[in-house]
């Protein structure tokens, strides 16, 4: 009953959103009813498949550049203590910058085409998988480290033994929030300048007072970051099968 909760007030919310706009007589350019808003996604589905196919492999290419990066860099910060001082404040000062910012920067640097949306991306997932794997393995038992050293293990297999599989939790979890972020990211990196994605159609239709169509683009890209967030999810079921089985036990 506690988890229909939160369904139950999205559809109140949404009722009254309709019957405010209907009893009001709202015009669509103020605010579109949400029946409204399926029409015009419904009726633009194709081309909202097509632009929405083009943000997603942008997200999906930025989310793996970055988890590729967060890996050797957290490994890094692990290893060697000092690198983590000088490399963990400069991780945090690019999270200050706003990303709508950035976008613009690396458009002059690397031009119009597919680059400067994939390290958009790159720049709002890199962070948290990047900080939740390092402290994963940060919180490693020492005592667990300290037999496989006693083994005579390297520290290569004190990595690939120890360590890495035991922060796979906190990185799956640092995962899911920059899978929420990654469409996010490329429709940023999009609306700046392009010719195709999300971004660009939300734009094109925002320009021409189309609400009814920039909220079912809206409603894509909520889709979109839901469908990456709960393919994290998955794997980590599959993956970490008895930290979910805690969860439930807890629950």
């Amino acid at each position: 009953m506690k988890k229909s909760l939160p369904v139950v007030l999205i559809c109140a919310l949404l009722l009254l959103w309709e019957a405010c706009v209907r009893m009001l007589h709202i015009p669509l350019y103020v605010l579109p009813a949400p029946t409204q808003v399926i029409a015009a996604l419904i009726g633009d589905i194709p081309t909202l498949a097509r632009h929405a196919f083009i943000s997603l492999a942008e997200a999906l290419l930025g989310m793996g550049i970055s988890l590729v990066l967060a890996l050797v860099l957290g490994v890094l910060m692990d290893a060697l203590p000092t690198f983590k001082r000088c490399v963990y404040p400069i991780l945090v000062i690019t999270q200050t910058v706003p990303m709508i910012v950035l976008a613009p920067i690396f458009i002059i640097y690397m031009g119009f085409g597919l680059a400067p949306k994939i390290l958009t991306v790159t720049m709002m997932c890199f962070f948290p998988i990047a900080v939740s794997f390092a402290d994963g393995m940060a919180e490693v038992d020492a005592g667990y480290v300290n037999l496989l050293r006693t083994y005579g293990a390297s520290r290569l297999q004190l990595y690939t033994l120890a360590k890495m599989p035991a922060s796979l939790p906190s990185l799956l979890s640092g995962l899911k929030v920059a899978a929420t972020y990654s469409v996010s990211g490329a429709v940023v990196g999009e609306w700046i300048a392009s010719q195709a994605g999300l971004g660009y159609y939300l734009l094109r239709v925002k320009n021409s007072y189309m609400l009814d169509k920039v909220f079912a683009c809206v409603l894509v890209i909520i889709l979109l970051s839901l469908a990456m967030n709960g393919l994290i999810r998955l794997m980590q079921r599959v993956l970490t099968p008895q930290t979910h089985m805690k969860k439930e036990k807890n629950v």
